[in-house]
């Protein structure tokens, strides 16, 4: 068995693309539309495994854009994606800059939250050993679900 993607379906292209490329920093790693099906799907990829993406088609995520309007449910009862950042206060201070809310801050130097336009959760962990707890992560409190 080979975990191929995780695929989101998502209702803004831009506002998607915006939040996981420019915010995250993932990559579009390919785009195909399909006229007679009437759906855009979109490949990303972290920094880290583009190369192994653009070989495999792994690990990814697939931003599925259905083009007629339909309205999904929360995205929390998927779950969540989970990324390794290099800097949890660094990232979290460039999704705030972009007006994205923290849901659960890096209080812990470790773990933080965020939610993509569409509502999925994701999760943001520190790649090595967890950030000294500082401030203003420590005194935030959660925003909203995460």
């Amino acid at each position: 068995m080979q975990y191929l993607h995780t695929m989101i379906r998502i209702t803004d292209v831009d506002a998607s693309i915006r939040f996981f490329c420019d915010g995250l920093g993932l990559q579009e790693v390919t785009r195909h539309s399909n006229e007679q099906g009437r759906f855009t799907l979109i490949f990303l990829a972290a920094p880290d495994d583009l190369d192994r993406a653009q070989e495999t088609k792994t690990p990814m995520i697939e931003l599925t854009y259905n083009w007629d309007p339909e309205e999904y449910k929360s995205g929390r009862n998927f779950g969540h994606l989970a990324f390794c950042v290099d800097d949890i206060y660094a990232l979290c201070t460039h999704l705030q800059a972009m007006n994205i809310v923290i849901n659960r801050p890096p209080r812990d130097g470790h773990m933080a939250f965020v939610k993509s336009p569409d509502g999925i959760s994701v999760e943001l962990l520190q790649k090595s050993n967890s950030l000294i707890p500082s401030e203003p992560w420590v005194s935030m409190t959660n925003t909203g679900s995460w």
